[in-house]
Parts: C-alpha cells; structure tokens; sequence
C-alpha cells in the first residue's frame, strides 16, 4: 500500500508519514521502491503481535443488560472474522467522562494491540480521531464493528456539541433519569386529585 494512502486510511496527515519515513521512526514497516514508499501489510505485521481485547461499555448500571448483549454481538463478529480474542473489558461511564478507570489502563497498556468495539462512540464520544490515530503511532489499532457512523462531519459535530450541552445543563443521566420519574408522579398525582 502507497504511504499517502496508509495515511489517510489511519487518519494521519500524509505530510506527517512522510516526515516519519524520512527521520526512520515510522510505526509501520516501511519500504521505497523506485520513488514509491510503501506500507508492509499492516493488518498481518499487528496482529502476529500482542493481544486483542473487546472493549465495550453502557452509560449507566441499568443498562447492564445492554452490557451484556453488546459484547455477545461484538464476540461473535471478532471470531466471525477471525480475530482471537484474549480479553473483554467491560466498564459503566458515561463517554462524556474521560476518566474511565478501565478504559484509560487499556489505552496504556502496550501488550493490547487491537482494540474492538461495536461502535466508535462505545470507545470515545469526542476526540477519538486523535486516539485512533496516537494508537497507530504505537502500532496499536481500533477496529470498529459497525461505522455506519453519520458520515456528514457537520451533523456529526453538531450532535456532538447538543450531547456535550445537554449533559451539563442537565447533569448526568441518571439525574436526569430520577427528575423525569418524578415529573411523571407528579403529573399522576395531579390527574389524580
């Protein structure tokens, strides 16, 4: 594969692996041929090393059963497409909080080389291009089972930005989630009267 075109796939700039090939700290396996500089089969060099973990998550305790089911479909699909799996981290935290205990000690631990989850926004809601692509310097990667993802980056940031907001004026869901029981007694108690 042509350097540019590894690049982009792993959401670096071009310019950027090019100064990598040229100062010879390149993450990937990299050769030049004639004037072409080309990437080694990324996918066969990071998977003959390290391990492979599924990483999956819910907002709060009571979707556990959400938990649950998400890494039976994200299992299925890693041995469906031949990864073998070595670990399943599970971990309830809201993807507004960026200090999830489990999810920062799989970002640091060197062994993991593929990360999979269902859904980019299971593994980071805001700011995971810059992951994938620090994951990549490490010769690390994020595989994700299901990118149907909005493709439109301005409706896409624009959903990003009305979570971020309503999560503060709100509070965290579970507040949010005890004030409309309430609402809802409320409004019993008052058709009822």
């Amino acid at each position: 594969m042509n350097l540019s075109e590894w690049a982009v796939r792993q959401g670096v700039h071009p310019q950027t692996a090019y100064r990598w090939f040229r100062e010879g700290t390149s993450p990937v396996p990299v050769r030049q041929v004639g004037r072409l500089i080309l990437v080694g089969d990324l996918e066969t060099w990071i998977s003959l090393s390290g391990s492979t973990v599924i990483y999956a998550r819910v907002a709060s305790a009571d979707q556990r059963g959400d938990l649950d089911r998400q890494v039976a479909r994200v299992t299925t699909w890693a041995t469906t497409n031949g990864h073998s799996i070595d670990r399943v981290v599970t971990e309830v935290g809201s993807g507004l909080n960026g200090q999830r205990r489990k999810f920062l000690r799989l970002l640091s631990d060197t062994t993991v080389t593929t990360i999979i989850v269902e859904h980019l926004d299971r593994f980071a809601r805001f700011g995971s291009e810059y992951v994938v692509a620090s994951l990549g310097t490490n010769r690390r990667r994020l595989v994700v089972v299901d990118d149907t993802e909005v493709d439109d980056d301005l409706v896409r940031d624009k959903t990003e930005v009305v979570t971020s907001f309503c999560a503060r004026l709100y509070g965290r869901r579970a507040a949010a989630h005890r004030a409309s029981k309430t609402l809802a007694t409320v409004q019993e108690e008052f058709d009822a009267a």
